[in-house]
């Protein structure tokens, strides 16, 4: 049996999060996950709305219960959003699915009457190796090279571009690799499980800060922790995160995030909205991951890019393969990814430099390409059985070990490419504003990408060497 990739993360998101129950969504597909029995809406008005809507609803539905639909969240967070309870996930064996769905759907006619959007799903926002993972780190050798590799450019405290990137944080060695000698931010949570084998996603955040100082070393890199939680945070928090984390350290120059979800809309979160809206109105250029669902799905808070008045705000990066000539399989695509950067089997640091790390890993590889492509991709090289696919229940899991850098891939990788590459460019052209330079960037860009049968703008690092795809062997 292939390994059920959404399941798996979905169970290892659930335990991750066990005070708060989960489905997947829409109705029977698996998009998205949310939250069970809890609808989001704006403070004020718009709750009020929701809430009688919904409980006159319910009082008409023999099977439903007019009883749950209360406040279940503060009206005081700066999100402006909160949580409406309108169904007790533990009852029904369900019910919290179809009161969620039900509460939507009684709502429509307000929303259309309005105009606006009321109501949503409570979203998990996960980072982007997540729920589906492009693939888990494989070990790079200590005489391994990065890739890319670092720029010369030279750190300038004075001219230095700011950068933040929101994340899982850094691991306790990270300043034993040079290019992140000047980095800063949190430590990155429970590194190892009792055992000393490092859990999944951690150095997630490292990884990512490794790429952009290589690509991009005159920055004032900061790595937060805020998604720090197996990389996953309800949207009702995921604003506020983003609203501490800028509160914190300050609106930067680039916001490097590779999170996000899908929501089945092509109107945005409701819990980032303003967050959204107020970042539109600064200069800080947010570069966000497409995502690694193989899908067209918009996914946010990436896909803002596609919308009216946040072309200049945010960037939205897919990823290339390993031979940058096309799309990885993994990749989301679609008229709201804006440009495509390296992002499969990159080489960055990860951990085990002080001392070898070992790691176990938690997904099997496949047979084939889950998402029908040809070439040799991170489905199934290198091949390896995990712990929490169905196939590798009689099999033990494969155990490596990390010293120090890692081979990894996913639209998260191509984001921190991306944004390294406007940051380098602030330096090289002595520009300020992150909008102008990465307008400035993609006009002068030729390079190009195939991706599903659409030429794509490319954005690759000169350092970058591209690694040629592995052929998978003829059938028998």
């Amino acid at each position: 049996m292939a390994p059920q990739r959404f399941r798996e993360q979905f169970d290892q998101i659930q335990r991750s999060m066990p005070d708060v129950p989960l489905a997947a969504g829409p109705d029977d597909s698996a998009e998205f996950l949310y939250e069970r029995g809890v609808v989001l809406v704006r403070d004020g008005e718009d709750a009020r709305i929701v809430e009688d809507t919904v409980r006159a609803h319910f009082t008409r539905a023999p099977d439903l219960t007019a009883d749950h639909v209360r406040r279940a969240g503060p009206e005081t967070n700066r999100s402006g959003i909160t949580r409406i309870r309108v169904g007790d996930p533990g009852e029904g064996g369900g019910q919290g699915d179809r009161a969620v769905a039900q509460a939507l759907r009684a709502v429509r006619e307000r929303e259309d009457r309005a105009g606006r959007r009321l109501v949503s799903r409570n979203h998990v926002v996960h980072i982007a190796v997540n729920a589906c993972p492009g693939d888990e780190p494989v070990p790079a050798p200590r005489t391994a090279q990065p890739n890319p590799a670092a720029a010369g450019t030279a750190y300038d405290p004075d001219t230095a571009v700011g950068v933040l990137v929101v994340d899982t944080g850094l691991v306790h060695d990270y300043r034993s690799y040079p290019p992140l000698a000047h980095a800063r931010g949190d430590a990155q949570v429970e590194e190892c499980d009792g055992d000393g084998v490092l859990r999944q996603y951690c150095g997630h955040g490292t990884f990512i800060a490794g790429l952009l100082a290589a690509v991009a070393p005159n920055t004032d890199l900061t790595v937060l922790g805020s998604l720090n939680d197996a990389g996953a945070v309800l949207e009702s928090e995921f604003g506020e995160k983003l609203f501490e984390a800028v509160d914190r350290n300050g609106w930067p120059d680039i916001l490097s995030l590779s999170a996000g979800t899908s929501n089945g809309r092509t109107d945005g979160l409701l819990g980032v909205d303003a967050f959204m809206r107020e970042l539109r109105a600064r200069r800080t250029l947010l570069v966000a991951a497409a995502g690694n669902n193989a899908g067209a799905t918009p996914f946010w808070p990436a896909a803002y890019a596609d919308l009216p008045g946040y072309e200049d705000a945010v960037l939205s990066v897919g990823a290339l393969r390993s031979d940058g000539e096309s799309g990885a399989c993994f990749s989301n695509h679609g008229p709201w990814v804006k440009v495509y950067a390296p992002g499969e089997r990159l080489t960055s640091a990860l951990t085990g430099f002080d001392k070898p790390v070992p790691y176990v890993y938690q997904h099997s590889t496949y047979d084939a390409c889950r998402y029908g492509f040809g070439y040799g991709c991170t489905c199934q090289y290198p091949g390896h059985t995990g712990v929490l696919s169905d196939e590798s229940a009689g099999a033990k899991p494969d155990q490596v070990m990390f010293e120090g850098l890692a081979q990894w891939s996913g639209t998260s990788f191509a984001t921190p490419v991306v944004a390294g590459l406007i940051a380098d460019h602030m330096t090289a052209h002595k520009e300020t504003d992150p909008r102008a330079a990465r307008r400035q960037l993609l006009a002068g860009n030729t390079a190009r990408a195939e991706m599903r049968g659409t030429t794509v703008p490319a954005l690759v690092p000169p350092t970058w060497r591209p690694v040629p795809v592995v052929q998978p062997a003829p059938a028998a």
